[in-house]
């Protein structure tokens, strides 16, 4: 079971190795968050079975973190529920809006960067420090508005996850700040282990902050065409003496009523798949995540069309999540790091009011 094995990774998983290497590409990394995303296991799951081993809390505090950023990032989400906004401030320079075809091709002449978009398209990652460079060659040296690549980038991401995604690209633009976040080839080279000396990134940091011109690689624009492709529409057999419980591409926790003798419906809603569309590989990720949930059937429709199939006197329980907002029933809370902290300020804020909880 894909349980079993994400519980023996994260009870062998080097959290001290993690803080020393996870910037680099073949750091180490626990590759857990496809699994985050898709709610197969929480951040909080994920920490208690880390503190069930006794770790030094000074060495396993990176990762912690992390885990908070995630967290912290769909705390945010739910108060603003438009993600496809600037979230605070206009970003700033910003000749396009559609997405640098370079990017797209990954023919940016950044060897680590397109060698790391030829291998996203074939196995639905890409690693984080990779994704910010990403971000900031396209926001902060193309000058292009965040929104379409984010698009593009969460379509491909096995993990993808709009509130992650999206408030990333808008950190790295600086829309949520008043700074932007950039990054040069000597830095790239470091992390990336190549040599590189001739990309338009082979600047210093004072020359690439108040450079104007947008390199030549970045002129061709492109727009991308992001369909979803659904399985196949099964014949639903709903049993209206059970309650039922409604899955999504957000929660697909086999331990979610594994006891009860209920209706499991894993629900796909065309309308948000319009708005939010995922490759046919990340499909096929979450359908092979899915088919281990007991008697799961899958249900392409509306919320609302799926409602009025069930009876009036059916419970119908959901997970919260932003995406969930227009479900009706029993809601069932997710497992927060820190349940009673909101996230009103900076992340550190957040961070230092949730660990005061914490220790106590």
């Amino acid at each position: 079971m894909i349980l079993d094995r994400l519980i023996e990774v994260i009870t062998n998983f080097d959290v001290a190795a993690y803080a020393r290497t996870r910037n680099f590409k073949n750091g180490t990394v626990s590759r857990l968050s496809p699994y985050i995303s898709r709610g197969v296991i929480s951040t909080k799951f994920v920490l208690e079975l880390l503190m069930e081993k006794g770790l030094d809390k000074k060495k396993m505090e990176k990762f912690f973190q992390e885990l908070v950023w995630r967290d912290y990032w769909q705390k945010i989400w739910q108060k603003n529920q438009n993600l496809q906004i600037d979230l605070k401030h206009p970003q700033q320079h910003v000749k396009f809006r559609t997405i640098p075809k370079a990017i797209v091709e990954g023919k940016t002449g950044i060897s680590a960067m397109d060698d790391c978009i030829h291998e996203f398209y074939e196995t639905g990652y890409i690693h984080n420090h990779m994704r910010m460079y990403i971000a900031a060659v396209c926001c902060n040296v193309g000058q292009y508005h965040w929104l379409k690549p984010a698009q593009w980038m969460y379509y491909h991401l096995l993990d993808g996850d709009w509130g992650s995604n999206s408030l990333s690209w808008q950190w790295v633009a600086g829309t949520t700040r008043q700074k932007k976040y950039i990054a040069n080839q000597e830095n790239i080279n470091k992390y990336f282990s190549t040599r590189d000396s001739n990309s338009f990134l082979n600047k210093s940091y004072e020359e690439l902050y108040s450079f104007k011109e947008i390199p030549e690689a970045l002129r061709s624009t492109t727009s991308l065409t992001l369909k979803t492709t659904f399985p196949e529409q099964q014949r639903l057999n709903i049993d209206n003496e059970k309650d039922s419980y409604i899955f999504n591409t957000y929660n697909l926790d086999p331990l979610w009523s594994k006891n009860k003798d209920v209706n499991r419906i894993l629900l796909l809603e065309p309308s948000h798949f319009s708005t939010y569309p995922i490759s046919e590989d990340v499909m096929s990720f979450v359908m092979e995540i899915a088919s281990e949930i007991h008697d799961i059937q899958i249900a392409i429709m509306e919320f609302d069309q799926l409602f009025e199939l069930l009876p009036a006197k059916m419970e119908i329980h959901y997970k919260e999540h932003p995406f969930t907002n227009h479900y009706k029933g029993i809601i069932t809370e997710r497992d927060w790091i820190f349940p009673n902290v909101d996230a009103t300020g900076s992340f550190f804020n957040y961070w230092n009011k949730g660990i005061k909880q914490f220790k106590s």
